[in-house]
């Protein structure tokens, strides 16, 4: 069946749908060995798609990692500053799988990694609004009001953030634990809501995403998703998009 050349390309992880606009626009795509025009589409099985030269239709099957990103790790398959990445974690897989969503370098915990488009789109995509668990630990004892700020939502320069689920953990004597629930995906948004109320994080760790944990891992370690897992979203996202339809 044939799709729509920029689909495919979001599907084989190379970029998102509206970068493979771009690829095309530049001539960078081709169908059969001919360059391919923004609109055209082809048939996945059957065409050869390239970009940049390189086949990107050949059907591969499509694997989930669930990884615990380590702090000064860069969420990306390559870093122009030499720092290490994700892709440093994932040597022995044999296929390319890129990340879903990012994760600060300064931040740690639960990264999802796949080489399905589709699949990472539907949880990437701020329309979806998936659930995102952090734990912060922030300078001073954060109080009640602070807290009720973050629930309502805090204005940031680039908007007022979405209400927030958050409630403290523990207290030292300098610093508390909070753990803060959003949906949103802005870059650096955790520490920017708490930096706003007063509150600048020293540590953040993602512990859960779309009702997956970050389990008994430890930073650097990966487990596949299990076939019902990996269900168990599809399923979900599809109800909660007939659901607002």
């Amino acid at each position: 069946m044939e799709e729509r050349l920029q689909k495919i390309i979001a599907q084989a992880g190379i970029a998102s749908r509206r970068a493979a606009e771009t690829l095309i626009l530049e001539g960078r795509v081709t169908v059969n060995g001919k360059v391919a025009g923004l609109g055209m589409k082809a048939d996945p099985l059957r065409d050869h798609v390239k970009v940049d030269g390189k086949l990107i239709t050949r059907r591969e099957p499509k694997v989930y990692y669930l990884f615990y990103k380590p702090r000064g790790v860069v969420t990306s398959l390559s870093d122009p500053e030499g720092r290490p990445t994700v892709k440093d974690y994932f040597a022995n897989v044999r296929l390319r799988v890129f990340p879903v969503g990012r994760l600060d370098y300064d931040s740690e915990g639960l990264l999802l990694l796949t080489n399905d488009g589709e699949f990472a789109n539907l949880l990437a995509h701020p329309s979806h609004q998936v659930d995102k668990v952090y734990v912060a630990k922030v300078r001073g004892i954060i109080d009640d009001e602070s807290l009720q700020l973050l629930r309502t939502g805090v204005r940031l320069e680039d908007g007022m953030t979405a209400p927030a689920k958050v409630k403290r953990i523990r207290a030292a004597e300098n610093n508390c634990w909070v753990q803060i629930t959003i949906h949103e995906g802005r870059n650096r948004q955790v520490r920017r809501m708490f930096e706003q109320v007063g509150h600048p994080v020293t540590r953040l760790k993602r512990v859960a995403l779309h009702g997956l944990t970050i389990g008994g891992l430890k930073p650097g370690q990966y487990r596949q998703l299990q076939p019902e897992e990996v269900a168990a979203i599809r399923g979900q996202r599809k109800e909660r998009k007939n659901t607002d339809a």
